[in-house]
């Protein structure tokens, strides 16, 4: 990919010059040294994302300098170059670290393919770490990990199922974040360096879906000007996501249970069999076992998808999570959109925690991101909040205008948390003290300390 920075490291003048010139056509930046101290101080400079060093060199050698490179950047890709004969030196460096060797004389094909190959390698480590620190931002909360019980046992649950290659279902309301537990589930699998593939069957209808599933010949449809392949064939050895699977028709159904089950299929319009080595993790907001009874779904293939289900709970039920949530995408969007805006004021925080927050996740996400554009100031108010959410502000806490003490103010706030608190639990007690962070009995101390219990019965 041009803009690239390749170092080239060869005692050789005459080889630094060639490499120097092919790489640069492919639209490669280069800087090209004759040796191990002038190639230390290149990288110190910074920049540089890939390098490519001679094992034979006078002074330094080509091992004693990928040793040097792995301390100074672990991850960097390392292509050693090798004359005829030494290759047992290149094996070496391929268990010391690096990517590949050459071995000269070479076709310059070959060089521009393995550093194409190299640096796209890097590009794909680079997005699954990018992946995992969104899971973690996502979930964890830039790395305080949730506190609700249920999300523990779902994050539990993804560490077990991971390593297996065993089919999963994830269920769950619409935004709360199947998809990211998908993506972690197959980034601490073995098949991490493989593709993940999304396919969201509710977008497509059924012709297309076929089409997108397994993929089609060149004729096999008015349109089909070419051969595609499936996402069946683009997950090859990893993993496919097929979202909202709840959505697809009893003829598909019977084509994805035959590749479950057979490891085989046939693109549309073809006759070639082609073997398929991909794990499913499929997800749904719907009930699969009503849609079974209704015989909208195969009774076969849900079983065949739910080896194991994970089920992510609604935020509504894990009321702990909004606050840290809210702070997290604060930071996030204020920092894209160039803003000072630091803080929550309590009347809007009181506004999100009341919210019932139907979209979940996402709807909060989106809420915080309108927020940090409206907001005139430092700190987000009530109005800067969707309209859903500002009509909160009636029953969020209020400061009684009679005045009184301190322990009277104070009883007086803590009244008003256990009357929303049930009123938005729906009067259980129970879910009211774990949201409370109390005890039930305690609970039930302070309802009758506040007269809340008459008025219950």
């Amino acid at each position: 990919m041009a803009g690239e920075k390749i170092l080239i490291v060869d005692d050789e003048q005459g080889m630094r010059r060639l490499l120097d010139r092919v790489l640069a056509r492919e639209g490669y930046e280069t800087v090209a040294v004759p040796g191990g101290d002038e190639a230390l101080r290149e990288l110190a400079s910074g920049g540089i994302d890939l390098a490519l060093v001679d094992i034979q060199m006078p002074g330094m050698t080509g091992l004693e300098l990928l040793g040097r490179i792995k301390e100074f950047d672990p991850g960097m890709p390392t292509i050693m170059i090798t004359a005829y004969g030494t290759v047992e030196s290149a094996v070496k460096a391929l268990r010391a670290g690096a990517y590949d060797y050459i071995t000269k004389p070479f076709e310059t094909d070959e060089i521009k393919l393995t550093v194409a190959k190299a640096l796209e390698h890097e590009r794909l480590l680079a997005e699954n770490r990018y992946l995992h620190e969104e899971l973690a931002q996502r979930f964890s909360f830039a790395g305080v990990a949730s506190e609700n019980s249920r999300m523990q046992a779902v994050f539990d649950m993804v560490s077990s199922v991971a390593a297996s290659n065993a089919g999963v279902l994830i269920t769950g309301e619409s935004g709360t974040g199947k998809e990211l537990i998908a993506r972690s589930i197959h980034l601490n699998s073995p098949r991490k360096d493989k593709p993940f593939v999304v396919l969201n069957c509710a977008a497509l209808s059924e012709g297309v879906l076929e089409s997108e599933l397994f993929g089609h010949e060149k004729g096999a449809f008015t349109g089909a000007l070419g051969t595609k392949k499936g996402r069946f064939e683009l997950a090859h050895e990893g993993t496919l996501f097929i979202d909202e699977v709840g959505e697809m028709s009893l003829n598909a159904q019977v084509k994805l249970l035959r590749v479950i089950q057979e490891h085989e299929f046939e693109r549309v319009g073809g006759a070639r069999t082609i073997r398929s080595d991909v794990r499913i993790v499929a997800a749904t907001n719907k009930n699969l076992e009503d849609e079974v009874r209704a015989g909208r779904f195969r009774e076969d293939l849900y079983y065949r998808l739910n080896v194991v289900n994970i089920h992510v709970p609604p935020l509504r039920d894990r009321r702990e999570d909004v606050e840290p949530l809210a702070r997290h995408f604060l930071a996030k969007f204020s920092a894209e959109m160039g803003k000072a805006v630091r803080e929550i004021a309590p009347r809007a925080l009181s506004c999100l925690l009341a919210y019932d927050w139907p979209g979940n996740v996402r709807e909060l996400q989106n809420a915080m991101e309108r927020a940090v554009v409206l907001a005139r100031g430092e700190v987000i108010t009530p109005r800067d909040l969707p309209q859903g959410l500002q009509d909160q502000d009636e029953i969020c806490l209020k400061v009684p205008e009679r005045g009184g003490s301190l322990t009277e103010l104070l009883e007086d706030l803590e009244r008003q948390i256990i009357v929303q608190t049930l009123r938005r639990e729906k009067q259980s007690q129970t879910r009211a003290a774990e949201v409370l962070g109390i005890k039930r009995t305690t609970l039930r101390y302070k309802m009758e300390k506040y007269g809340l219990l008459e008025r219950e019965e």
